[in-house]
């Protein structure tokens, strides 16, 4: 178990779990602007995920995947416009949109990362 390092260990979860080369983030969530505007949701998931791509050694232009959920498709064009100002060139990851009833109804979205170190 050496080898597995984990990042905000909660009990239950983990906010991140570094292993083989590789970073996995649970789903992040706004959690400072739940209730608030997309817009500002959107802008407080993607700073958590560099938070924690920073702290596991990674970046977001080593991004392999990013599994998306959101509570309303409605959302899509703010958190596309955002994600696409994000995300470096050329470092498009797999991702995959699912709309889904999330934990809270004050959450709009959640964004899960695998990544490279």
């Amino acid at each position: 178990m050496n080898d597995i390092r984990r990042i905000g260990n909660m009990g239950r979860m983990s906010n991140a779990v570094v292993h083989g080369g590789t970073v996995y983030l649970s789903g992040q969530v706004a959690i400072d602007n739940r209730g608030k505007s997309a817009e500002l949701q959107v802008e407080e998931v993607l700073s958590r995920i560099d938070a924690l791509l920073t702290e596991a050694g990674s970046d977001r232009s080593r991004m392999l995947s990013a599994q998306i959920f959101v509570a309303d498709l409605a959302i899509l064009p703010t958190l596309n416009a955002a994600w696409d100002q994000w995300l470096p060139q050329g470092a498009a990851p797999t991702r995959t949109t699912i709309q889904a009833v999330l934990a809270s109804p004050a959450y709009q979205l959640e964004i899960a990362v695998t990544a490279a170190l």
